[in-house]
C-alpha cells in the first residue's frame, strides 16, 4: 500500500483483509468465468445458443439458413460453443445435430432473460 494515493480518512483494516482472501480464492473460477462470458459476447454465438434454447437441437445447415451465413462460418462458432463446453453434438446418419449442454442453463437463461423487450433498459 505504498503507493496508495486514497484520501479516506480510516481503512477498515479487517475488511480489506478478508476481500483479499476472497478475491484470492477467486483467481481460478474467475479467469473461467471471464473466458465463458467472452465467448458470449459474440452476437452470433449467442444467438446460436438462444436458437438452440428454444429449438431444442439444430444442423449446421439449419443455422446457416436462419443467420444467412456460410456453413464453415457457422461451423467455425459451433466448434468454439463445443469446445468450451456450452453445446454438445449428436450424430443422426450423415447429419450432426447441436443442443445445449444443460449445466450451462444458469448462466444463459438469465441472458436469455434480457432479450424479452419489456426487460431490456431503455436509454434514457
Amino acid at each position: 500500500m505504498k503507493d496508495n494515493t486514497c484520501i479516506r480518512q480510516q481503512a477498515d483494516l479487517e475488511q480489506i483483509e478478508r476481500c483479499r482472501k476472497t478475491a484470492a480464492t477467486l483467481d481460478g473460477p474467475m479467469d473461467q468465468l471471464a473466458d465463458r462470458v467472452l465467448l458470449l459476447g459474440n452476437p452470433v454465438r449467442l444467438k446460436i445458443l438462444y436458437l438452440l434454447h428454444g429449438e431444442g437441437r439444430l444442423c449446421v445447415c439449419d443455422l446457416s439458413d436462419i443467420l444467412g451465413m456460410t456453413v464453415p462460418a457457422v461451423s467455425q462458432h459451433l466448434r468454439k460453443l463445443r469446445d468450451r463446453g456450452f453445446i454438445k453434438a449428436q450424430r443422426e446418419a450423415q447429419t450432426i445435430f447441436y443442443s445445449l449442454q444443460r449445466d450451462n442453463e444458469p448462466l444463459l437463461l438469465p441472458l436469455f432473460g434480457l432479450l424479452d423487450r419489456d426487460k431490456i433498459p431503455q436509454p434514457i
